[in-house]
């Protein structure tokens, strides 16, 4: 059985240093998404959302891996994109007029088939409420600027003006914040929480 590493083989996009910003050119991949909005912290879509993320990949993995691929992979983590329609009003402080997408990247050979399968997989064992918004679409940032916030995302505001600030500097900022959660928040300290902050730039 073929063994993949995929944060590995993506370690430029996956790993940044927390020391530094820096641009990247990212290129397109396949995600698992689901779109919702208002505060993440207080909204049941929010949870359910991330819930039918994982059980969909997971049910993913191991459709490939028991499969003719027999190829055995770790999940990717969980990311988010993050606005509001009027990016004026975009504060940490008010959440409520958040827009999200949060989604799991997929490998290249997962195809619409195999998405497709899963789904009604788990449709006949759990059918949880988000699965009927769950969708499988291709996301291509280009380049972009990004950096490690370690902590908390209560204190997130300054890495992220750091990365605006880096931007600023040499071009514009586009498209939405993006955020990668490396950390099981269920597991590690706060203080220790991983976190890359993605902003597209051109």
């Amino acid at each position: 059985m073929e063994v993949i590493d995929l944060k590995k083989e993506l370690k430029p996009l996956y790993q940044p240093s927390a020391k530094e910003v820096v641009v990247v050119d990212v290129p397109p991949m396949n995600f698992l998404m689901v779109d919702g909005e208002g505060d993440p912290n207080s909204s049941q879509a929010f949870s359910d959302a991330i819930g039918v993320l994982f059980t969909v990949s997971y049910t993913v993995k191991f459709m490939i891996k028991r499969g003719p691929m027999a190829i055995d992979y770790g999940v990717m983590p969980l990311e988010g994109l993050w606005w509001a329609d009027d990016m004026t009003k975009f504060s940490p402080e008010d959440k409520s007029n958040w827009k999200w997408t949060v989604m799991i990247m997929q490998p290249s050979f997962v195809t619409l088939e195999i998405i497709e399968v899963a789904i009604a997989e788990v449709k006949a064992k759990k059918n949880p409420s988000a699965l009927s918004m769950v969708r499988f679409e291709s996301l291509s940032e280009g380049k972009c600027a990004q950096t490690m916030h370690i902590g908390p995302f209560s204190e997130e505001g300054p890495t992220i003006a750091h990365v605006h600030q880096f931007i600023d500097t040499m071009g514009h900022r586009r498209g939405k914040h993006h955020e990668i959660y490396l950390s099981d928040i269920r597991k590690a300290a706060p203080s220790k929480w991983k976190t890359i902050v993605r902003q597209p730039m051109h």
